[in-house]
């Protein structure tokens, strides 16, 4: 006979299990850690040490994931109001929201403990100011005040393969900015994409994205400058040595095609293209894995 309080219990812990996997966006902390893990390789010329790469990716996580969870904190009002966002964790009251600082704070201390331990003083910088780039100059304050958002944002997301490269490579060089310039530029079009689909929940939410501040117009020529900002961007490993004849080859065939769904876009009467996000994500792994494989 079943017992319904038992059953009950069951359903609530694995709701409980379940929004707190959720809370720190896992789909957010495997993308960083792939671009981590590209950095690691690159940086160690192929040869990657296993400690490095272990401790890399246990720090990296957890600074990803507490920030993800702080920006979750932070972004709850806002989340409450987009249609998008208002089933999410703390704005379906799956967890409460001091939890949430709580375990955000704990997690961020983590990752900068295990990072100055392991991987030293300079890896623990670089993941200390991806973290206050994110949470206090993006998500506390620019998303809420200016379009130009997504810059200081993308700076903090581009900083995953660089914390990696200076981990297997015990610093920074011209190869760690090349890989820093490539996702700092490829992030633009990559957000707009997405934000031109929800531009009238950041409106409702007050969030000063592009499409809401500067329209759709404005938008579309943004993007296709950006992506066109790629060619010389992605061919910088091939001129550095980083790359070879393959990677070159495949960067310009892959940018002209993303260039070409833009421009279809940008002449097309359509005010939003999923597609362009979707594609993005796709020419981002596939030009990394060709420039790993394609390494000199």
């Amino acid at each position: 006979m079943k017992n319904p309080v038992l059953n009950a219990g069951i359903r609530s812990d694995r709701k409980f299990l379940t929004a707190l996997f959720m809370l720190p966006k896992p789909g957010i902390v495997l993308l960083s850690l792939v671009a981590g893990w590209t950095g690691v390789y690159i940086g160690s010329n192929g040869h990657p040490n296993s400690d490095i790469l272990l401790w890399t990716t246990v720090s990296l996580g957890l600074a990803t994931a507490g920030a993800a969870v702080l920006n979750n904190f932070l972004d709850r009002d806002i989340d409450t109001v987009m249609q998008r966002t208002r089933k999410r964790i703390l704005p379906s009251g799956l967890l409460p929201a001091n939890f949430a600082y709580g375990l955000g704070t704990l997690l961020v201390v983590l990752s900068l403990i295990v990072s100055q331990y392991y991987l030293g003083t300079l890896v623990t910088l670089l993941t200390g100011a991806a973290i206050f780039i994110y949470v206090v100059l993006y998500s506390l304050y620019f998303k809420r005040t200016t379009p130009m958002a997504t810059h200081i944002g993308g700076i903090s997301g581009a900083l995953p393969p660089i914390i990696g490269y200076t981990a297997a490579h015990s610093g920074l060089d011209l190869n760690a900015l090349i890989l820093f310039l490539i996702i700092v530029v490829w992030q633009q079009p990559h957000f707009w994409a997405l934000a031109l689909k929800y531009r009238e929940d950041y409106a409702q939410a007050n969030v000063p994205i592009l499409p809401v501040a500067k329209g759709v117009w404005a938008t579309k020529i943004r993007l296709f400058w950006w992506t066109l900002a790629l060619f010389p961007v992605t061919a910088l490993p091939w001129f550095t040595g980083m790359s070879g004849w393959c990677y070159l080859v495949s960067a310009v065939v892959l940018t002209a095609v993303y260039l070409g769904f833009t421009v279809r876009f940008i002449v097309s009467h359509r005010d939003k293209e999923m597609f362009l996000f979707f594609f993005s994500i796709f020419y981002l792994g596939v030009l990394f894995i060709v420039m790993v494989w394609d390494m000199t």
